[in-house]
């Protein structure tokens, strides 16, 4: 089950990417370094926290996409930033 949701999510992240992007350096496919924290317990690594400490200004975007905010708003994804010391947006 997670494999099809980790799946989805990353072929979602592939369209968008295809697609209009907010910013140059907006890059919702930075977040892939954060997949195994975000689906498990384990804790993020130090390269999921720079790239989560990159893509902070990017984030209320992602919240506010409609394709995006199903995969950013889950209670994985504000553990692995809280964790990285970024705070979670509230846009």
């Amino acid at each position: 089950m997670k494999c099809i949701v980790v799946l989805g999510m990353v072929m979602v992240i592939m369209m968008m990417m295809s697609g209009k992007r907010e910013a140059m350096s907006c890059n919702p496919v930075e977040f892939s370094a954060c997949l195994g924290s975000i689906t498990s317990s384990s804790p993020p690594s130090t390269t999921c926290c720079q790239k989560a400490r990159e893509q902070r200004p990017c984030l209320c975007g992602y919240l506010k996409n409609p394709n995006l905010r199903q995969y950013f708003y889950t209670p994985g994804a504000r553990r692995v930033v809280n964790a990285c010391g970024v705070p979670f947006s509230s846009c």
